[in-house]
């Protein structure tokens, strides 16, 4: 064989051979500059803090500046449609929660669908909704509870942070799958609702387990069970709903990840795998213990999975109990 045409193909077999290392490098590229993080709610509640919390360990694990923007306004959707409208190349995260589900359904002007305008990452972590009671009702399980609420159809109220909030949504699940008649009594956010029930005015309230543990701690009010399949690691001496003997009924406060849609695979994979890694740290699960919450971090394939769930059933429970805002 000639030198140059051995020479070609000793160079063409090298360059074969470096393509997987070429497209290796591509995707260790990333991220070469900082990494913008929305949050569609103002700062400081759970849903910031703990972005905040992975942000941070991102920022160090992948030496690029994880930074949180936080991007207020009609009930999450101006940040939302912001994060969908960015750039598909993993610069631009959003920090998802319920209302990320439920707005498409709750509000007609939303103007995204989560399932096709977003790559899901990871479900980072959530907290169950938990029933509480006020002590002048006298129950303590939930079986009693129900007992009551059918023997008095009417006469009990529920509180919650206001109309299409999962404290509202978890009532009307428990009201449908239970056939109990209960009043809704919304309030302006979570802190009313929650101030309404210790003093018995709305005896019985579904907030986020995150919000009610000081509460049943402080023994202002008794959480009777969580709507989760399995116990909370921040009171786990409530009992869940099937342990209760009654179904399995599931409400979950989260926290999500997801991306624009269109963004590379190689990327998803890297965040979900940083993500997830963070996730086990003893520091960051103390302190999502602290805030009520437990790390989750599926797969971005089963995250999707469960967003697609979500979806259906909140929109079933607002579609059945007319609640739609104009």
């Amino acid at each position: 064989m000639p030198l140059i045409r051995r020479q070609f193909l000793q160079a063409a077999a090298g360059a074969t051979m470096s393509l997987p290392f070429a497209g290796a490098a591509r995707a260790q590229a990333y991220p070469s500059r900082s990494v913008r993080v929305i949050v569609p709610v103002g700062a400081g509640g759970a849903n910031d803090t703990s972005t905040r919390l992975i942000a941070q360990k991102l920022s160090e694990s992948l030496k690029q500046q994880f930074y949180v923007e936080n991007i207020v306004g009609a009930g999450g959707n101006i940040g939302m449609a912001q994060a969908m409208k960015a750039a598909p190349d993993g610069y631009t995260m959003l920090s998802v929660a319920p209302s990320f589900v439920i707005n498409p359904t709750l509000n007609p002007k939303t103007p995204f669908d989560p399932m096709r305008d977003f790559a899901p990452v990871t479900l980072m972590c959530a907290t169950p909704t938990v029933i509480v009671v006020h002590d002048s009702l006298g129950v303590g399980s939930i079986k009693a509870l129900i007992a009551l609420l059918k023997a008095n159809p009417g006469k009990f109220s529920y509180s919650s942070a206001g109309t299409g909030t999962p404290a509202n949504l978890a009532g009307e699940l428990f009201k449908a799958a239970y056939g109990v008649d209960i009043i809704h009594v919304p309030f302006t956010g979570g802190g009313p609702a929650m101030n309404s029930t210790i003093g018995g005015h709305t005896p019985i309230s579904f907030p986020a387990l995150s919000t009610a543990a000081p509460s049943i701690v402080g023994g202002k009010v008794r959480g009777l069970a969580v709507m989760s399949p399995k116990r909370s690691l921040t009171l786990p001496d409530v009992p869940t709903m099937a342990e209760s003997g009654l179904g399995d009924q599931q409400a979950d406060v989260f926290v999500g990840v997801v991306l624009p849609a269109g963004a590379p695979r190689s990327v998803v994979d890297l965040l979900h795998r940083e993500i997830v890694q963070a996730l086990a740290l003893a520091d960051v699960k103390k302190r999502l213990a602290q805030l009520g919450f437990d790390p989750i971090g599926n797969s971005p394939d089963d995250f999707g999975a469960w967003i697609k769930a979500e979806v259906t059933k909140w929109a079933k429970v607002m579609r059945e109990a007319n609640i739609r805002l104009p």
